[in-house]
């Protein structure tokens, strides 16, 4: 029996705006996480000199690797072994490799709902049976010890992110560290995705790894690092499945992409370019929050990091998706459903993503303060 998965929603938003584009729009990309800058300036240096020097071919970077742990010891104050890190195409290899080497066909992992598409729809083609537990405003949106231990029996894993993609919540310190102690009682297997880190407007997020040794943690150089299209990204693995790990990506990935291993590790040196896109997308969330109640949206989640800002729009559909395409065709500005992140509730949620240039959001919100007035008045 061939899984079942269901389309990436937001993808055909994209493809519908794209052809709008063609035909001569003015649009304005909302619709996805993912940086509207380039990889920063050393980063590109680097790929350059690669290109005139380097005849490259399958190749890990022990030199990246070690710059990976050390980061770690850096900002979260643990120890890894480079030899912990697996480098990946991207966060969404990385993903495949932590659940196939953790989980059998059948296995049960938990996950807040909303959350990000993939992560329902990865397990569903890995037949593990994705156990979501509803998030609503009173949880942040986020997942909690205590929901958690009501599931019975317990789950054999558990997917968190924070922050959270479609949300930008971020679980608060104690809350990660009960999750930790709740998880090694019960045997449940971590997968941490920290693809956001760095990306936080309250409080700096926490990494699994502070509370547990045990947590497979993926991140990924196409958030922060600005570097989506380069497709790299990293596994920090526990020693217990480590060979399981090394043996996946081996066979199912060979290596990522060594042009972009080497402009990765340059991307570290980065930090003062790649913080003032911090700040243009701390001024775009302010934007966007002070333009939330003259869109008549006052339920939305709480952005603390990631670039998005996810409203309830009930009381203006029942459909979240035609109500993005309805969107995009008039105002030319492209957003991703509810749909995609929540198959129960996510018909009434709209999320906006602010990883584009201020003058663009100022844009978006000139177009869609009177057309969101409209609709309050159909």
């Amino acid at each position: 029996m061939i899984a079942q998965v269901e389309p990436f929603h937001a993808i055909a938003i994209s493809r519908m705006a794209h052809d709008l584009a063609a035909e001569g729009r003015d649009i304005i990309h909302m619709e996805f996480g993912q940086p509207s800058t380039g990889a920063p300036k050393l980063a590109i240096e680097a790929a350059h000199h690669i290109l005139d020097t380097d005849p490259m071919g399958y190749w890990e970077s022990s030199a990246l690797k070690q710059r990976i742990a050390r980061y770690y010891a850096e900002s979260h104050g643990v120890t890894i072994h480079p030899e912990q890190v697996l480098l990946t195409c991207g966060a969404s290899p990385a993903l495949v490799l932590a659940l196939s080497s953790l989980f059998p066909p059948g296995a049960r992992v938990a996950l807040a709902r909303p959350g990000y598409v993939a992560y329902r729809n990865t397990l569903k083609a890995m037949y593990l049976e994705p156990v979501e537990i509803a998030c609503g405003q009173a949880e942040r949106f986020q997942l909690s010890a205590a929901a958690l231990a009501r599931i019975d029996p317990a789950p054999e894993g558990i997917i968190i992110a924070s922050p959270a993609n479609p949300t930008g919540t971020i679980i608060a310190p104690e809350e990660l560290a009960a999750i930790a102690t709740l998880c090694r009682d019960r045997g449940i297997r971590i997968v941490s995705d920290e693809i956001y880190h760095r990306l936080s407007y309250t409080a700096p997020a926490n990494s699994m790894l502070e509370f547990t040794s045990d947590a497979l943690i993926i991140n990924s150089f196409s958030k922060y690092y600005s570097m989506a299209g380069w497709r790299l990204g990293w596994l920090i693995v526990p020693t217990d499945c480590l060979d399981a790990a090394r043996a996946r990506m081996g066979n199912l990935f060979l290596t990522p992409p060594a042009l972009a291993q080497h402009a990765g590790l340059r991307a570290f040196d980065c930090r003062e370019e790649l913080d003032g896109h911090v700040h243009t997308y701390a001024r775009n969330r302010d934007l966007l929050l002070d333009a939330m109640p003259h869109l008549g949206l006052q339920r939305i989640a709480p952005p603390d990091g990631a670039f998005y800002i996810y409203a309830d729009i009930g009381h203006l559909t029942n459909d979240s998706l035609a109500f993005c395409q309805r969107l995009l065709r008039d105002t030319g500005v492209a957003t991703a459903p509810g749909l995609d992140f929540d198959p129960v509730d996510g018909h009434r949620f709209i999320r906006f993503s602010f990883a584009v240039a201020t003058p663009l959001i100022e844009q978006a919100i000139a177009r869609m303060i009177p057309w969101f007035q409209q609709q309050k008045c159909a």
